[in-house]
């Protein structure tokens, strides 16, 4: 029986492998695309198991599984497609976790390592250190043709590069020995490497923290995303609440290129703007916050923030009639809004406002005595659209920019318009 179940499994896997290799491959691409625009030093690998592997590791878990059934192997084997993590920072662990989290399905909580397993020899150091998920990919990140790898069940393990090495050899060495058990005295020295390792991630951290001291000094410029994520994390923790995602920190990537390109890529220039961010961090990205202030009432940095972004995207660059023309929509609405952004500023200082934002937000409009609630309703639709079409969170097309753009233009004329009294003023 145990032979019958076994390979039937592994002939049935060995049509599936190429599913799992794919969802892993998928995985693999969104999660290392999310960690390097965080500004997270990772090496992403992924793989399929292998059937031969596979066929080794069900025979001697057999003997404590019991399997009855073909389905009893896909609910106890997790990583028929694995996606692993090689942190140069153990650290930044917590970080990869909200990456995980936000853009995977979990299907339960994160294995933590070390657990209570009782080990066969007796460590003095505490063994594997690392984070194991069970992990889906979302429905609405996968195109059409690719919506069936929705299904799968993939594990993403998130450890140091140290400890992932140390592991591989342990695991290679503990679970498939070549030669029959191993001894005494080679337990000792992979304990004694266990301990070197451990010794290795306290140095890592104090490297990391090391880097975060050098990036914040004065003067200095930030020489790579990695160090304008540093910083941020640093200087907006108190913002980044328990719980929050990686829309925390957002695109670090295409922030850093932006600073650079108008020069602004120094921790002195940075400090002032995030005295202005708000804590709504799972709503509006800390890099989104930044961009909008370094960009706003100026359309030539909006136009640079623009390529900066598609170019990291990979959008299309195509010269076709559609695609100059969607370009020309959005030109102009993006005209015609920082123009409402200079307008409105000029309306703030007119009535006296202390700390005018340099951008257009909620509570910005709620103190702006000038604007009607119905005003602001308006306002408030047109900053939505204007975030969707400028950090690409969501779908735009080109009539609703149209119909914006015409609505953006009857608000500036009877934002310019005289008044003769405030109870004569025009509704927008």
């Amino acid at each position: 029986m145990t032979a019958d179940i076994i390979d039937r499994f592994i002939e049935r896997y060995r049509r599936e492998y190429d599913f799992f290799e794919q969802a892993a491959r998928l995985a693999y691409g969104q999660l290392e695309t999310a960690l390097a625009s965080s500004g997270i030093r990772a090496m992403v690998t992924y793989r399929a198991k292998r059937p031969d592997r596979l066929e080794k590791k069900l025979r001697q878990r057999f003997l404590t599984k019991n399997y009855q059934s073909t389905y009893d192997i896909y609910g106890d084997i997790a990583d028929f497609a694995g996606v692993r993590v090689a942190l140069y920072f153990p650290g930044e662990r917590s970080e990869v976790d909200k990456v995980v989290r936000s853009i995977f399905e979990l299907t339960s909580e994160p294995k933590i390592f070390p657990e209570g397993s009782k080990p066969t020899y007796k460590k003095r150091f505490s063994g594997y250190w690392a984070n194991h998920y069970r992990i889906r990919l979302k429905d609405n990140f996968l195109q059409e043709s690719q919506k069936r790898y929705a299904d799968a069940l993939i594990e993403v393990q998130v450890a140091s590069v140290l400890m992932h090495s140390w592991s591989e050899v342990e695991h290679d060495l503990v679970y498939k020995p070549l030669q029959g058990s191993l001894s005494e005295d080679e337990y000792a020295i992979l304990d004694e490497l266990n301990g070197l390792v451990l010794a290795g991630e306290i140095a890592l951290e104090r490297l990391q923290r090391a880097v975060e001291a050098r990036v914040t000094q004065e003067g200095s410029k930030f020489s790579s995303h990695f160090e304008l994520a540093s910083f941020l994390l640093k200087s907006a923790a108190p913002l980044i609440k328990p719980g929050a995602n990686e829309a925390a920190l957002g695109r670090v990537d295409t922030l850093y290129e932006l600073l650079v390109k108008l020069s602004l890529n120094t921790p002195e220039q940075i400090r002032p703007l995030i005295a202005s961010l708000h804590g709504e961090v799972e709503k509006r990205s800390i890099s989104d916050q930044i961009v909008d202030q370094v960009v706003a009432s100026d359309e030539s940095k909006y136009r640079t923030y623009v390529e900066i972004r598609r170019k990291n995207e990979h959008e299309s660059t195509s010269t076709s009639d559609t695609a100059r023309n969607s370009d020309a929509i959005f030109g102009e609405f993006m005209k015609c809004w920082v123009e409402l952004e200079r307008a409105m500023l000029d309306a703030s200082r007119a009535q006296g406002m202390e700390g005018a934002e340099h951008s257009i937000s909620r509570n910005f409009l709620n103190r702006l005595s000038r604007l009607d609630p119905e005003s602001r309703k308006k306002i408030e639709w047109l900053r939505m659209l204007r975030n969707r079409a400028l950090h690409g969170h969501g779908e735009t097309n080109a009539e609703e920019m149209r119909e914006a753009t015409i609505l953006l233009k009857q608000i500036l004329k009877n934002l310019r318009a005289p008044r003769k009294n405030e109870a004569a003023s025009k509704k927008i």
